[in-house]
């Protein structure tokens, strides 16, 4: 481990060195990128269809490409192509027979979707996971930091396998796809991470961790937190450096960091680095190149062509669904200023797709974007446009104003005195007043969107917050078998979901009675 350790520190410090190669334009980038995978895909079932040949013989590729190709979200996507892939079927959407596909049902589907991995994605995901190291050479980190392990907190490398493919976590089908030599790095290490079970898997590393010298860890924060609470409950220690004295560098991913922020710090015990990324089951979108990057950097050139969908009621219904023609930009045509829904088409053979995220740039110029939420993951009951980042927003302003920590947070859009309502389920285990709670968030929203402040007066008649134990949240994701990998809670939580989380709130109010 200390040679491999020492062979990459040394690559970095040497890439450091070098001088930086004279910057490409972001449109050329993309452009080069969709003819690659415009001519890998020529004469697939869907390029046929689509006429790639032509569209490659076209002056303006790009413009020819986004008139002629549909734009699609998963169910089309599914119904009209992937459906043949799933059957085994080779060159349908990718000139290849699709070995594994990603389980993911997002935060606002029940069902789960099957995504597409081909080889051509697996490398590209290797490549931006490099790429990702090679920016740790801006980050202050000790000499010996390349020789520590790295703690991985993903799915199960036993995937299911039907006879014609295999499917799980992406987490679980990279990780199974991880190159020979960083398996000396990688923790929990092979035996352990084929577990199925979250909680055998979380008890097998709690009790492991001592022989673990960990320098890097990598999880969605929800199930970190968890089992860094566990660690330090099992080996009688205040803070996790007391057994991992080595841990440098945190990444993540998903969600936002902020409502878990304060509760790691304590656990962690010393001031670490954080590095955020955006690896979704579609691909390897972006990662934070900079310790004071204010967002990730696109990946431009690696397989994946992005186009943005302005997240507005032209191009959106009231649920979250994309019209049939809405409104596309690419990269040269975006501003800061703009909130985006991304299209994407990518070397797994998704092609115009929804992935269902939305965006904004912090920076056009350097491909800079941060996440804002989901297209289905917002409320717009009356006309208040209420965003994941507006929530996510109010929520860490009111946990600073009155010196609480909250870990997780739903809302639920209801029908009130014959308009409506915002109901917040609080998760905290703080002590703090619901009702100075609710006048907090609800003013901050009102200072964050101006639509949410007029609907205050009108349509929205109440904001009712009501606060829920922390394992509240926890129970309901193991009884929706949502439990470790990349699973998270919604924030917004709609139809037979609501019930069944109601079930398990009133479960734990009586508890307390």
């Amino acid at each position: 481990m200390a040679i491999l350790g020492s062979i990459l520190k040394n690559t970095l410090a040497l890439q450091k060195k070098l001088p930086k190669l004279r910057r490409r334009e972001a449109w050329r980038m993309q452009e080069r990128t969709l003819k690659k995978l415009l001519t890998k895909a020529e004469f697939t079932a869907f390029g046929e269809h689509y006429h790639f040949t032509r569209l490659l013989a076209d002056a303006d590729t790009v413009s020819a490409f986004r008139r002629t190709v549909e734009v699609h979200d998963y169910n089309s996507m599914f119904r009209k192509w992937w459906y043949r892939t799933l059957n085994g079927e080779a060159f349908v959407c990718w000139p290849e027979r699709v070995k594994y596909f990603a389980l993911s049902s997002g935060t606002s589907e029940s069902s789960s979707k099957h995504i597409p991995v081909t080889k051509d994605m697996l490398r590209a995901i290797r490549r931006a996971s490099t790429r990702q190291l090679m920016a740790l050479n801006h980050y202050t980190l000790p000499p010996d930091f390349f020789e520590k392990g790295i703690l991985m907190i993903g799915g199960s490398t036993h995937l299911n396998y039907n006879g014609t493919y295999y499917s799980g976590d992406l987490s679980g089908i990279t990780t199974g796809n991880l190159p020979f030599w960083f398996q000396h790095f990688y923790k929990p290490g092979r035996r352990i991470s084929r577990e199925r079970e979250w909680d055998n898997k979380l008890d097998e590393m709690v009790r492991n961790a001592r022989n673990w010298d960990i320098g890097v860890i990598c999880g969605v924060p929800a199930w970190i937190q968890i089992l860094f609470e566990r660690i330090c409950e099992y080996h009688k220690v205040n803070t996790v450096h007391e057994i991992w004295p080595n841990l440098e560098l945190y990444v993540w991913g998903g969600v936002s960091i902020k409502p878990y922020k304060k509760s790691l710090d304590k656990l962690i015990g010393r001031p670490i680095s954080y590095l955020e990324t955006y690896l979704a089951s579609e691909g390897f979108m972006a990662f934070q190149n900079h310790p004071d990057a204010t967002g990730q950097r696109l990946q431009l050139d690696n397989g994946i062509f992005f186009e943005f969908v302005p997240f507005n009621d032209e191009n959106f219904t009231n649920d979250g669904a994309m019209v049939k023609n809405p409104q596309t930009l690419t990269i040269a045509e975006v501003d800061e200023n703009t909130e985006y829904a991304l299209l994407i088409s990518t070397c797994s053979g998704a092609w115009r797709y929804l992935i269902g995220d939305t965006i904004k740039f912090v920076s056009v110029e350097n491909a800079e974007i941060i996440i804002t939420g989901r297209t289905k993951q917002f409320l717009s009951l009356c006309g208040e446009h209420l965003s994941q980042d507006n929530m996510n927003r109010a929520v860490d302003l009111a946990s600073e104003q009155l010196n609480i920590t909250i870990n997780e947070y739903t809302v639920a859009g209801i029908n009130y005195q014959n308009l409506f309502a915002h109901h917040w389920y609080i998760g905290t285990n703080d002590t703090v007043d619901a009702n100075l709670l609710r006048t907090c968030i609800d003013d901050h929203l009102k200072a964050l969107n101006d639509d949410y402040r007029v609907e205050r007066t009108a349509a929205l008649k109440e904001v009712i917050v009501e606060i829920v134990p922390v394992d509240a949240f926890r129970e309901w994701m193991r009884r929706q078998g949502k439990t470790g990998g990349q699973h998270k809670f919604p924030r917004v939580i709609k139809a037979d979901r609501l019930e069944s989380w109601k079930t398990v709130v009133e479960e734990f109010k009586s508890q307390t009675v």
